[in-house]
C-alpha cells in the first residue's frame, strides 16, 4: 500500500464513511492513476476532469457513476491533500432525477414464486416486507429479530449514516424467517455465506437472486434489488401510514 493510499484510507475511517465507500473511493483513485501511470499526486486538475469526461464519453459511464469519481477525487485533492477547492476545481454534474417503477402487488407475488430457493424467496420476501437497503439484509444478524409479541421488530444496528433504528415486523413475515432459521440453525447470520457460516452472504448473491427471480416471472421492469424499499415505501404510504413514521422506519 503506497503512503498516499494510506494516507486517504486513514481519512475516510476518521470520517467514518461506510466500508463501500472507503472502497469506492479508494478503488476511484487507483484507476486514476492507472490511467496516466503516475501517482495522483502530480495531476493538474485539468488532467482531473480530462479522466472524467473519458469516463463519460469513451466508457460511456452514468452521471451517477462519473459523480461519484468526481466526489472521490474531491475527497483526495481537497481533504487528503488540502488543495484549494476554488483552484482545484472538480465539477459535478447535475444527475438526473427519475421516479423508481414500482412493482404491483400481483408482480411481486410472481417475484416470490418464481425464487426457486428458500434462502432466495425468504430473502426477498424481508427485501419488501421491511424495506431494508441491501447491505442491511445481508448484514442482518438472529440476534437482530425481537420475536416478543409487544414488540416485534427488527433492530438494524449502525445502519446508512451510523445511524440504529427499529423496523416494524410483520407477524407473517416472522412465520417466513423462522420456517427459514429451521432450515439454517445459524447462530450469527440470518442469511449465512458459504462455508461455515462463520460470513453472510454477499451484495452480489443477493442481486442474482433478484434478477433470476425478476427473469423467472417475467418482469422487464429495471432496476436492481433496491427496488423491493421502493415499493415497501410506497404500499406503506397507499396503506395510510404517515410520512414520518415511515421515514424514521427507513
Amino acid at each position: 500500500m503506497t503512503p498516499l493510499r494510506q494516507r486517504m484510507l486513514d481519512e475516510l475511517v476518521l470520517r467514518g464513511m461506510a466500508a463501500r465507500t472507503q472502497q469506492a473511493y479508494i478503488d476511484a483513485v487507483s484507476l486514476l492513476a492507472r490511467h496516466y501511470k503516475c501517482s495522483p499526486e502530480t495531476l493538474t486538475a485539468q488532467q482531473v476532469r480530462e479522466y472524467l469526461l473519458f469516463l463519460r464519453r469513451e466508457r460511456k459511464r452514468s452521471i451517477s457513476t462519473v459523480n461519484q469519481y468526481g466526489c472521490a477525487f474531491r475527497f483526495l485533492y481537497g481533504t487528503v491533500l488540502g488543495l484549494d477547492g476554488q483552484q482545484f476545481q472538480i465539477p459535478l454534474a447535475a444527475a438526473p432525477s427519475r421516479l423508481p417503477q414500482i412493482f404491483s402487488r400481483e408482480e411481486l407475488a410472481r417475484l416470490f414464486a418464481a425464487a426457486q430457493r428458500s434462502s432466495a424467496r425468504t430473502f426477498l420476501m424481508l427485501a419488501y416486507g421491511t424495506g431494508l437497503r441491501l447491505s442491511e439484509l445481508c448484514h442482518l444478524r438472529v440476534a437482530d429479530i425481537d420475536s416478543h409479541a409487544d414488540r416485534m421488530c427488527i433492530r438494524v444496528e449502525q445502519g446508512k449514516g451510523a445511524k440504529d433504528r427499529y423496523v416494524p415486523l410483520a407477524a407473517d413475515m416472522l412465520q417466513v424467517l423462522r420456517a427459514w432459521w429451521r432450515c439454517t440453525h445459524s447462530r450469527l447470520w440470518m442469511f449465512p455465506g458459504h462455508g461455515d457460516g462463520s460470513q453472510p452472504i454477499s451484495d452480489a448473491t443477493a442481486q442474482r437472486w433478484f434478477h433470476a427471480a425478476r427473469a423467472g416471472a417475467a418482469i422487464g421492469k429495471p432496476g436492481g434489488i433496491h427496488l423491493l424499499r421502493h415499493c415497501y415505501a410506497t404500499h406503506m404510504l397507499e396503506a395510510g401510514v404517515d410520512l414520518y413514521t415511515l421515514s424514521r422506519w427507513l
